[in-house]
């Protein structure tokens, strides 16, 4: 080894430091990057490439002076190779995870649909050091290639057990939930039935405004209103209407309008009437507080407030996707939706 190549040990592996002018013929140790502000940031060369004399003033032109060689111990592990065994040991259903790239390795969704991921398991990774775990929260609608999680290698070489834990923390998982921690839940296609309350709607003194925007967001996640029906500020009425869709055998019931405490809002009165469980009236979510939510003999039944008609994301576009991906709501499911729930004040 001449004067100018240094050796250091980081675990048990040997990382030679080296001149890039004595780097000729020998294995980079990791990705190198280019940045040209404003034009280019990217790999300029992949982790394995053997260095000949032409990339000698590329290595200078991003400041290069000296690179990494190294000789992994057997019990280490390259940040590549960690990072993608990370993402293998997490992946679930309709998922798929890229190649490594400095050390990260991304996984996406294939599919439209509810991610859903263990903040447990997050966490009990994160703690383990020299490795990192970044997702997106739980519950979030997906599309296909929206990323969902990003497993990382800190350090450049990583000690086996390190990937290990998070291995056995992921078995474990499934094993106890049988799923894994990172998936994406379809969702079901269902036939809704739609009710709109309110006697000037009814009367035809004003236009219909929640029925485009229902089935707008019914219609982006795969469903659809089968049928829309009106009624005016008649709890009686209301109840014969929910009854009426119930009999039909729509999957789902919407009823929008009439949900304040104003004299003539009757439709909270009447989803009860009508012989509702109701899992919570009112929710800790802001815009979406007077959103009522049960089930009518299994059936999830919605009682809608006015926010739905003109703000892109309320309670309902949280709750919504959960029903179509099959969940059961609860009233803990409520609750939760405070931590969060300030959308708008």
């Amino acid at each position: 080894m001449n004067s100018d190549t240094h050796s250091t040990l980081i675990s048990s592996s040997l990382l030679r430091e080296v001149k890039v002018e004595d780097a000729i013929g020998m294995v980079l140790a990791h990705d190198l990057t280019q940045i040209i502000p404003g034009e280019f940031k990217g790999r300029l060369f992949r982790k394995g490439h053997v260095v000949v004399s032409d990339d000698i003033p590329k290595l200078k032109d991003i400041g290069k002076e000296n690179l990494y060689v190294i000789e992994l111990a057997h019990t280490d592990l390259h940040e590549d190779d960690a990072a993608l065994r990370m993402a293998v040991s997490l992946c679930g259903a309709n998922t798929v995870f890229g190649q490594p790239h400095e050390g990260k390795v991304s996984i996406k969704s294939e599919i439209t649909g509810l991610a859903r991921i263990s903040g447990e398991v997050v966490d009990e990774i994160n703690r383990l050091g020299e490795i990192a775990l970044a997702t997106i929260t739980t519950h979030r609608v997906v599309n296909p290639g929206d990323a969902l999680a990003a497993t990382r290698a800190i350090p450049l070489i990583v000690p086996e057990d390190k990937v290990r834990a998070v291995e056995k923390i992921a078995e474990e998982y499934r094993k106890k939930h049988n799923v894994a921690p990172v998936s994406v839940r379809p969702f079901r296609s269902l036939n809704v039935g739609l009710l709109t309350t309110g006697s000037e709607i009814f009367t035809g003194r004003i236009t219909d405004k929640f029925g485009p925007a229902v089935r707008a967001k019914l219609e982006a996640l795969g469903s659809e209103v089968a049928e829309q029906r009106f009624a005016p500020d008649d709890r009686h009425k209301i109840v014969n209407e929910i009854h009426y869709f119930l009999k039909q055998g729509y999957d789902m019931i919407l009823v929008t309008g009439g949900m304040s405490v104003d004299p003539d809002d009757r439709t909270p009165g009447a989803i009860a009437e009508a012989g509702t469980d109701i899992v919570s009236y009112g929710t800790p979510m802001l815009p979406g507080s007077m959103l009522l939510f049960g089930y009518l003999k299994g059936v999830p039944i919605f009682g809608l407030p006015g926010c739905v008609m003109h703000d892109p994301y309320t309670s309902f576009d949280v709750l919504l996707p959960r029903i179509l991906a099959g969940d059961c709501i609860v009233k803990e499911d409520i609750v939760d939706m405070g931590y969060g729930g300030l959308l708008r004040c």
